[in-house]
């Protein structure tokens, strides 16, 4: 991150990884057709805006991007598989989510457009969140031993408090 002072990392991160989530919400909203490309092309255009404007630097753009089409994906796979609600998948009421941002790209797609994206999302790599990567709003589990964390923003994933271990899946 440019000029950034290691302790303001992390909240910068989050910040720009918020930013990023909220342009693209704006601009799958507009798109005429609804589509995993779609909605994977503006999460990369955002990404390229943010490094043009030396918010963060390519390598911490791409993360951000990558950690971004995960969150998504998880939360469309969840609510297409499961028939729940926001609330379930973040593990947490809503009204105390930071970012309307999710809330109101979950919310206000059609049930088949959601389908479609999480069907065409589970073709690509799954991937697992790890400790040191940034994760959007929601509980992640820890895979081992199950302990949970809650994020109502955007922030860094640390290691599991209780067991140590740096993988997780979203759940609640």
């Amino acid at each position: 991150m440019k000029n950034q002072q290691s302790s303001d990392f992390i909240d910068v991160l989050g910040a720009v990884y918020e930013r990023l989530f909220e342009q693209v919400v704006e601009g799958f909203h507009k798109a005429e057709k609804a589509s995993a490309p779609v909605l994977h092309q503006l999460i990369d255009d955002a990404k390229e805006e943010a490094v043009k404007l030396e918010k963060v630097t390519r390598d911490e753009g791409e993360k951000l991007a990558q950690w971004l089409k995960q969150d998504i994906h998880e939360a469309a796979h969840y609510l297409t598989e499961t028939g729940q609600e926001l609330e379930d998948w973040l593990g947490f009421e809503s009204n105390i989510l930071q970012s309307v941002a999710l809330e109101k790209l979950l919310k206000t797609a059609d049930k088949a457009t959601v389908q479609m994206l999480a069907l065409k999302m589970e073709l690509a790599r799954r991937m697992t969140p790890h400790t040191g990567e940034v994760t959007g709003a929601g509980t992640l589990v820890c895979d081992k031993c199950g302990e949970k964390l809650h994020f109502h923003k955007a922030g860094k994933i640390p290691p599991c408090p209780k067991c140590h271990a740096t993988e997780f899946h979203r759940g609640h």
